[in-house]
């Protein structure tokens, strides 16, 4: 049974009992069970009742970006006025705009920003005229597109990104799961993602263990955590790659050349965004292969004159043999 516009408030973590309040009415309602899954979000009253009861370990990190949303319109008769089988990023270096498509043939656009800063910085854009001037000057091809940008700014409310870690995911009857064990910043795309992966996780303990619960959730705090440590990682990294190194052509050739070789030896080298998105290899895992697989592309792209024998079967060569110990034919 489904239950809408009910919040989670409170819960009894020994008894696995929670406490839920009508957002329409504030009448207050418990609910009972064998054991509770706490997937009440980034702000989980029950991680909440787990830090102050439990003493778990926590940690709240607030990145210093925040984001706003906006829209591109659709053209006349809803067609779309970017590529919508596309990821539309303006990288600016410090922040950046993305573009996703919808179905009425307009995007969903949001800008990531620092809050403060001496140039670009949201607490500078105090009016209407700053608003216009800001994207004429940094995103003219969008303003091109919504030159009523400055009216429509106020639309949606400015929001803050943050990184919530915890430890252990669990106390007495209840585990914490999606957001509220892990809750990331939305640079990877993985946020729901690894909560699907926690209920598989999850799912595989309770068949190991024959629904023991003690030991099911024990073992999911122990084996999960680091992915959801992982996961964080790689999403604020990828900041970095989204804002600032797509815009480098030293990148977009070390991209070329780790597809080429992904291409040619399957195998031998699986692209880190491959690892996260088109496989079921552990984010922990991806995250550290990541890592050195991100080291040998360093030798690779010190190589003299490597922008013009990028592809050659010195440079392939070099790559088959520091990746002889990878092996991605079950990934």
């Amino acid at each position: 049974t489904l239950h809408f516009d009910e919040k989670c408030v409170d819960a009894n973590l020994e008894e696995a009992i929670a406490t839920f309040q009508n957002a329409n009415t504030s009448i207050k309602q418990t609910v009972s069970a064998d054991v509770l899954i706490g997937a009440d979000g980034a702000f989980s009253a029950v991680r909440k009742q787990m830090v102050a009861k439990h003493n778990h370990e926590y940690n709240y990190n607030e990145i210093e970006h925040d984001y706003k949303e906006l829209l591109i319109p659709a053209g006349k008769n809803g067609t779309h006025l970017l590529d919508k089988n596309a990821l539309h990023i303006w990288p600016r270096g410090r922040f950046m705009m993305i573009a996703l498509a919808n179905e009425d043939g307009s995007f969903t656009c949001t800008l990531f920003m620092p809050y403060e800063d001496d140039k670009y910085a949201f607490d500078l854009l105090t009016s209407k005229e700053k608003v216009d001037e800001f994207f004429q000057e940094v995103f003219p091809d969008f303003y091109a597109m919504v030159p009523n940008v400055a009216e429509a700014w106020e639309d949606h409310p400015l929001s803050s990104l943050s990184i919530i870690r915890c430890k252990p995911w669990h106390a007495g009857k209840v585990a914490l799961m999606g957001d509220a064990a892990h809750g990331t910043v939305p640079f990877y795309g993985q946020g729901m993602n690894a909560g699907f992966e926690d209920c598989r996780v999850l799912f595989e303990l309770m068949e190991k263990h024959q629904e023991d619960w003690p030991r099911v959730f024990e073992e999911y705090s122990i084996v999960r955590k680091p992915d959801g440590d992982a996961l964080q990682d790689l999403s604020l990294d990828n900041y970095l790659v989204m804002r600032d190194y797509v815009a480098d052509p030293s990148f977009i050739l070390r991209k070329k050349i780790e597809a080429k070789f992904s291409e040619l030896y399957p195998e031998r080298w699986m692209p880190l965004y491959s690892q996260v998105t088109f496989s079921n290899i552990r984010y922990s895992e991806a995250y550290q292969q990541g890592q050195v697989q991100n080291g040998i592309m360093d030798e690779v792209m010190a190589m003299e004159g490597i922008e013009e024998r990028w592809d050659s079967e010195d440079v392939m060569n070099l790559l088959l043999e520091k990746s002889a110990h990878f092996n991605f034919s079950h990934a």
